[in-house]
């Protein structure tokens, strides 16, 4: 086992971690305090990219969960984030909710659908034809294909839903072009959220429940991973199946109050 440095910032999923269907987890709102009580730089990150961090950090009040907004990190503010850094100013087709054209729109990015330089896929829960058609034509036509995030289903009270992965399948096949994908497993939005806490990943942490995106994504950008077994993964059998394992294997985020 290689010798870690003490974890001095923390980066966790939210859904599956913090909140599972809606319900804060047991031990989330302990494990935030002591967050907050220590001054331990950290962010609350999420794949999904339909809310602003504002609407993020009210829904997680209303659960008892005091998170700031500048501690929330979505695929949405990556995904603007590496445009900025990539291409200053340029403009975007985008389809998506308010998390995905706020953030572009802070970063200073015109949207349009009249040539823009870059088609950006977005989390929505009303994926319209006519849109989709629309960033199918304007990808034949040259704009470079971006998604925030390669998650295939979401979650809802009814079963799963078709989520940005499975809808830039759909894009793809229609014009042979593959998108860059931004949100985990991609290390970027993991790298971006420890520049943006000016943290190391020699001293930081990820916890998550998924190993394909939360668990990858923290290995691949130098991290120690926790894995939670309180959302998608539930035990041993689920983590057997991939080639590559976490730093540690926990129950649930209240079993790691006492290491902040």
């Amino acid at each position: 086992m290689i010798d870690r440095k003490p974890i001095e910032s923390w980066l966790t999923d939210m859904d599956g971690v913090l909140i599972h269907e809606g319900v804060p987890v047991p031990g989330a709102d302990a494990f935030i305090k002591r967050l907050r009580e220590t001054g331990r730089p950290f962010l609350v990150l999420t794949n999904n990219s339909i809310y602003t961090p504002r609407d993020l950090h009210a829904r997680l009040s209303r659960m008892g969960l005091d998170v700031p907004v500048e501690s929330i990190w979505t695929s949405a503010l990556a995904t603007a984030k590496f445009l900025d850094n990539q291409h200053p100013g340029g403009t975007a087709y985008a389809i998506g909710e308010a998390g995905l054209t706020t953030a572009l729109h802070d970063a200073g990015y015109v949207l349009t659908d009249t040539d823009p330089d870059f088609v950006i896929l977005g989390e929505t829960r009303t994926y319209s034809f006519e849109a989709l058609t629309k960033a199918i034509r304007l990808i034949n036509d040259g704009a470079r294909f971006i998604a925030t995030n390669p998650d295939n289903t979401g979650p809802s009270p009814e079963g799963a839903l078709p989520a940005t992965g499975s809808v830039a399948a759909l894009i793809t096949k229609a014009t042979g072009k593959d998108p860059y994908f931004i949100g985990k497993p991609n290390p970027l939005m993991m790298r971006t959220g420890l520049n943006a806490l000016g943290a190391h990943s020699e001293s930081s942490a990820m916890i998550g429940d998924r190993m394909d995106t939360d668990i990858l994504a923290g290995l691949e950008a130098g991290m120690e991973t926790f894995l939670v077994l309180t959302g998608v993964t539930t035990g041993t059998a689920d983590i057997d199946q991939y080639p590559f394992r976490p730093t540690n294997v926990v129950d649930s985020i209240a079993d790691l109050v006492d290491l902040v």
